[in-house]
């Protein structure tokens, strides 16, 4: 590990005397690209430097308590100190071991997901748009952007599906996570008899890919135009300015009737478009370098049922980390922090593992 973070040290020293040359300054696209790793190795130095620190400071301590004749309150003293020492230097151990953890090249880029009513019809079509409020409600208190893409509303006001973007930093670190199908346990508002019923959802997500990493031969698209259809809306079915693009090579087809705009609809179905044949490509190249996958960082199979919303007794469980909490409405209601962050330190401690086996 020591010799790793040697490396980065260097690297990051190397890198910040890149960003003072006037050509790199000059570059924009260069420049970025340094700023931006820069800003990713500065948390691995400085908690390289806090280790360094507590090192030296344990090995004072062991020189002080070496000395004959030592008195008695020096000695409390240096024996504390080295038992501080001692534990910071297992905690900034750990931290900087995952720290090092291959990062996710996808992390931060804006997200794209897609919800579709399962096994339940319009219960299931209900909860598909209980969740895109939930996914809404969250990236609302993150500040991010959320933009609907393609939306089949029931006259209930669920969704049949659902797709749409949400834009910021980190915003796929956090959402990728809710990849699979999400099941619900309540009672319908049209039940009689008060059985519960139980109902699936399946979401997709996948990370926005920029056109540079996956260019598409546009005599390789079909697009379509027609009109917009669902529950209601001003301009349903009225213009035709819906659209349809079909991936002729994979079959793939994307629709977009959010905009009333063409060109948008367009330039929103084409993100979709290439944002699953990204996940595909990449979905392939993992199955291809990394038989063990799903300890390093969960399946993100969509037909993997990862989590039940259990509305008599408030409560959510995730199957994949045994996780129950009883606050379904806080969670509904975009308080989804908890969950997250616990999906994220179990999949880290899996990666820590299989990087030790190695």
């Amino acid at each position: 590990m020591f010799d790793k973070l040697e490396s980065v040290v260097n690297r990051y020293e190397q890198v910040g005397i890149e960003l003072t040359r006037p050509d790199v300054v000059s570059n924009n696209e260069l420049f970025r690209k340094l700023m931006k790793e820069h800003s990713e190795l500065t948390p691995i130095v400085e908690k390289y430097k806090e280790l360094q620190d507590a090192k030296k400071s344990e090995q004072e301590a062991l020189e002080i308590l070496a000395e004959p004749n030592l008195d008695k309150d020096f000695k409390e003293l240096a024996e504390e100190e080295l038992k501080t020492a001692k534990e910071n230097i297992a905690v900034f151990s750990d931290q900087l071991k995952i720290l090092l953890l291959p990062k996710d090249p996808n992390d931060q880029k804006n997200v794209i997901i897609e919800i579709r009513g399962g096994a339940g019809g319009e219960e299931a079509a209900l909860f598909a748009g209980s969740l895109f409020r939930m996914y809404s409600m969250y990236a609302e208190s993150k500040r991010w952007n959320i933009e609907i893409s393609n939306a089949n509303e029931t006259e209930l006001g669920g969704y049949k599906e659902i797709s749409f973007m949400i834009e910021g930093e980190g915003a796929y670190s956090r959402f990728k996570y809710e990849s699979g199908v999400h099941r619900v346990q309540r009672v319908p508002d049209t039940e009689t008899q008060g059985r519960i019923h139980t109902s699936t959802v399946t979401v997709a997500v996948l990370p926005e890919a920029d056109e540079v990493e996956l260019e598409i031969n546009p005599a390789d698209l079909k697009i379509d135009t027609f009109r917009s259809s669902g529950a209601g809306g001003q301009h349903i079915n009225k213009t035709s300015s819906a659209i349809r693009v079909t991936h002729i090579p994979t079959g793939t087809v994307v629709e977009c009737q959010d905009e009333r705009s063409q060109f948008k609809n367009k330039d929103k179905a084409l993100k979709i478009l290439r944002a699953r044949l990204f996940d595909e490509e990449q979905r392939k190249h993992d199955e291809a370098i990394a038989s063990d996958r799903k300890s390093q960082v969960g399946t993100g199979d969509r037909s993997e049922r990862i989590r039940t919303y259990n509305y008599p007794q408030g409560r959510v469980t995730d199957h994949r980390i045994g996780l129950t909490l009883y606050k379904l409405e806080q969670i509904l209601n975009g308080d989804l922090d908890e969950v997250i962050d616990s999906l994220i330190t179990h999949y880290r401690a899996e990666m820590l593992k299989s990087e030790e086996e190695q």
